[in-house]
């Protein structure tokens, strides 16, 4: 069903954003017969819903990396693809521009195909509902909706402390465009997206440091996997500094000069990736009576509408998780609640998150620590993928599956993995959560062989008799 404008200017629902929260918010609405218009001030359109960190981009720039280095399987063939600094660098950004062209095209045929107008510009918020895009060539537009939707994103957050200016230092985004592979690179920030690009770099020969204040990495991961993740990479030659404060970063006649508690470092490069921030400057939230904090994240009530009626917001705007399928589903469910639409009345409460680290780490649900916490008595069961014959055929046999489930019932109420394809994998876990299920349905299911997947038999076997040894003792 596609909408159309009941006049110029006039829409049934405003997006300011063509991200993954607004493309899907705007499809939503004008799939149910609703004029819909798109703000973008990226170019080309639909550049913004693949130009996020996390997001497509360092995704393409992860598979490139494993099939230019060969990654795992270097040690499996004896083989390994050598290339010279400058051309890896070459192909890497090629390829992710590559990719991020083709899903730009996919948002504006989505659009198109929704009879969505695509609006280019900068915008800000008018009065009584009205959004005013001003043109790259000066000239302004105003449109109104009934609805609006604030679907922005964000950026990366840049301490005043950090010489952003200096062309060696980088966040998170502007790391993609270095035309140049370093031989030292120093990462600043253990979350998801600073593991990640010390994994990849890592991978192409990069001799990588990376720093964190935290006493571990990804401290939202189950405990043992994030301290298995940390062994990967000390073992693929990053150093990992934790409980570690950058002091200092400048530079003198050598180059970069970072002080991490007293030590001196001097890497070629250095990636800030610690925090992001709401894209809110210049919208206009104040005057149209939208609420936000001092990180740029606007405040949405359970229908994802902001203090100013008729003004909705989704995505990383609204703050964490910053996780592009959340941002998806919040646009749509608070698009149905803004027209009525009888569809989704809420986002999933079962949400996997994953991380593309070398290998990749996925969970759903609760860890064993939460779940302790919580006051449920807990048991666990693991299958490590060095007994996996799939991961062993393919060489990358690093990681596990971990299971958490009650131990009255078996109730599975959490599941971690850590291993190649564990992002793909953390879904048959989502599903079994999803239904109330107990552990006993791994074992029940018939799995093919070889694969990964199998290894949810073996955790949940490992977990039995987890079960069996406390009964006997």
């Amino acid at each position: 069903m596609r909408g159309s404008s009941p006049g110029p200017g006039l829409f049934d629902l405003v997006v300011i954003g063509a991200g993954p929260a607004g493309e899907k918010g705007a499809a939503q609405a004008a799939y149910h017969g609703h004029s819909v218009a798109v703000v973008e001030r990226r170019s080309p359109p639909g550049a913004a819903a693949v130009a996020v960190v996390g997001g497509v981009p360092v995704k393409a720039l992860r598979d490139t990396a494993v099939y230019l280095s060969g990654w795992s399987r270097r040690s499996t063939y004896g083989v390994g693809i050598s290339l010279a600094p400058d051309l890896v660098m070459d192909r890497l950004r090629a390829r992710t521009s590559e990719v991020m062209a083709s899903m730009a095209s996919a948002v504006r045929e989505n659009l198109k195909r929704h009879g969505a107008e695509l609006v280019h510009g900068e915008a800000r918020l008018g009065p009584d509902r009205t959004v005013i895009v001003r043109n790259h060539g000066g000239g302004e537009r105003i449109l109104q909706g009934k609805v609006i939707l604030l679907a922005t994103g964000s950026h990366p957050h840049h301490p005043p402390e950090v010489p952003f200016d200096d062309p060696d230092v980088h966040d998170s985004e502007t790391v993609l465009r270095i035309d140049r592979l370093p031989e030292r690179m120093m990462v600043v920030g253990g979350g998801p997206v600073g593991s990640e690009y010390a994994s990849i770099f890592s991978a192409l020969g990069v001799k990588v440091t990376l720093v964190d204040r935290g006493t571990r990495l990804l401290p939202m991961l189950d405990g043992e996997l994030s301290e298995a993740l940390a062994q990967t990479l000390i073992q693929s030659g990053v150093r990992v500094m934790l409980e570690a404060q950058v002091q200092s970063v400048q530079r003198d006649s050598n180059g970069l000069l970072v002080v991490v508690d007293g030590e001196e470092f001097r890497p070629e490069i250095v990636v800030h990736a610690v925090g992001r921030a709401g894209n809110i400057e210049g919208l206009g939230l104040t005057e149209a009576g939208v609420e936000s904090d001092d990180r740029g994240r606007v405040r949405v009530d359970s229908n994802f509408q902001t203090s100013a009626p008729g003004i909705y917001a989704a995505g990383d705007i609204t703050g964490p998780p910053g996780l592009a399928s959340v941002a998806m589903e919040q646009a749509r469910v608070a698009m149905c609640k803004a027209f009525q639409i009888r569809f989704k009345d809420a986002v999933d409460p079962v949400v996997p998150a994953g991380i593309y680290t070398l290998p990749e780490a996925s969970m759903v649900g609760m860890t064993e620590a939460a779940a302790l916490a919580a006051g449920e008595d807990v048991e666990v069961g693991r299958a490590f993928f060095s007994a996996n014959a799939r991961a062993r055929i393919a060489g990358s046999t690093e990681g596990l599956v971990k299971l958490v489930f009650r131990a009255s019932d078996r109730r599975l109420v959490g599941a971690h993995i850590l291993g190649e394809e564990a992002t793909e994998l953390i879904h048959i876990a989502q599903a079994v959560l999803h239904s109330g299920g107990s552990i006993d349905e791994f074992i029940d299911t018939t799995f093919n062989f070889p694969t990964r997947a199998d290894a949810y038999k073996y955790a949940a076997y490992d977990g039995l008799q987890r079960l069996d040894s406390r009964a006997l003792h």
